[in-house]
């Protein structure tokens, strides 16, 4: 018996159901009705108005059917699947992704999600020495700042973390981290958070690398929340060292990240500790996972596919769209900060707002909760913010133009009874 390729990697359906959306793509960002055909596609909370959209991203009905399809098949066929044929499948995945990213595909491994990418970048980074530096922000995110402080504390080297301006301006972020250049000159080691899960602000990496570069400083990023997120693929970051994330802006099923390494540059990050050192020079070698969700990676082209007939450029511009409409509504209401920049250049869809004198976790909890008993609006708060706690607003590719309304309301509801006085 053989297995069917078509079987196994449905990846490159040729006739993916996408339906009406697909054969007529929304016009441009503000095309409601066209829109609202791609959000039919999806199975969302009843009740309430989902704008918690940053966790994790939910799949469109054709890329979750691809997906349970996949989980009936390798179950069927398990280990003999497994053993025989799905290294040529996992091998066709990256094709995928690596068209996608615009990089090749012996560049990428796949991890269980970004997280896992990033650890293993930071944690393998052989090139600090002792009495070196390692720069964090305050907008990284958590688990990658924890990651950088073992490093250090591993090597003897020092961490530095400083607060990203805010407000923010695009010149304010350059300056900010060429400061932190000139101020440290046994940098060797950054982190950079291209879009950050707290306040949703987008760095200008490219712009930022090119100084490190200069400087002999490396830099990692960490793209977890931008890949699907914002238009851009790895070549316009020019970063050496990305993790990404597959299920949360590109609608894969949950267990997909990826780990980039720019070719040339594999000896920076040593072998994952488990690797058996039979392939020392691949991106392979720096992660060691055990066995990954088969099915997950299966159907990862699938997701692109879906992706892709919605246009990466033309969601950004969706996404944009809808958190102006909220944000940009209450921009100035009194008692009520807007923590992301209106320039475009440094958000998308993700934003965070925080309400006068309520600073705190606690705080910014209550508000949480308030707009989902008051307003049936689904947020989540957010510590790490050097100036206080937030709440985070991410609509997603579903959302509507009157949920964003939604949302302004509700704020011009709860923000004159909840803020402080000066």
């Amino acid at each position: 018996m053989d297995i069917d390729r078509r079987t196994m990697l449905g990846a490159a359906a040729v006739a993916l159901p996408l339906g009406t959306a697909a054969a007529s793509p929304p016009s441009g960002p503000d095309d409601e009705a066209g829109w609202a055909e791609i959000a039919r596609l999806y199975d969302l909370p009843d009740g309430i108005v989902q704008l918690e959209n940053a966790y994790w991203g939910a799949m469109a009905r054709p890329v979750r059917e691809e997906y349970q399809r996949q989980v009936a098949e390798v179950n069927r066929q398990s280990s003999y699947y497994g053993r025989l044929r799905y290294g040529d499948d996992y091998r066709r995945v990256k094709v995928a992704l690596a068209d996608r990213l615009r990089i090749s595909p012996d560049e990428i491994a796949l991890t269980r999600n970004a997280t896992e990418a990033l650890k293993a970048l930071i944690g393998q980074y052989d090139r600090l020495r002792p009495g070196e530096t390692v720069l964090i922000a305050d907008l990284d995110y958590d688990s990658m700042q924890a990651a950088c402080a073992a490093l250090a504390k591993r090597c003897g080297a020092n961490l530095v973390r400083i607060a990203l301006p805010e407000p923010a301006s695009r010149q304010g972020l350059i300056d900010a981290y060429a400061r932190a250049m000139d101020a440290h000159p046994r940098l060797r080691l950054m982190l950079l958070t291209h879009i950050g899960h707290r306040t949703g602000l987008m760095l200008p990496v490219r712009e930022i690398v090119a100084m490190a570069r200069a400087k002999g400083i490396d830099v990692i990023v960490d793209a977890a929340h931008s890949w699907g997120q914002a238009d851009f693929a790895l070549p316009d970051l020019d970063a050496d060292f990305v993790g990404l994330n597959g299920h949360k802006w590109i609608g894969a099923p949950l267990g997909v990240g990826i780990l980039h390494i720019r070719k040339g540059r594999i000896d920076t990050i040593g072998p994952d500790p488990a690797d058996d050192g039979s392939h020392p020079d691949s991106v392979e070698a720096r992660v060691h996972t055990g066995t990954l969700d088969f099915a997950a990676q299966l159907t990862v082209p699938t997701a692109l596919a879906f992706q892709a007939r919605i246009g990466s450029a033309a969601k950004a511009a969706r996404l944009r769209a809808l958190r102006d409409r909220w944000a940009e509504a209450v921009r100035g209401l009194d008692g009520l900060e807007i923590l992301t920049p209106v320039d475009q250049s440094l958000a998308c869809a993700i934003t965070a707002f925080r309400i006068r004198g309520l600073t705190s976790v606690a705080d910014n909890m209550t508000v949480a909760r308030a707009l989902l008993e008051r307003h049936r609006i689904f947020t989540i708060h957010r510590a790490g913010p050097a100036r206080g706690a937030c709440v985070r607003v991410t609509p997603g590719i579903y959302s509507s133009m009157a949920d964003m309304d939604a949302m302004a309301a509700a704020l011009r509801d709860l923000v004159p009874r909840m803020a402080k006085r000066a």
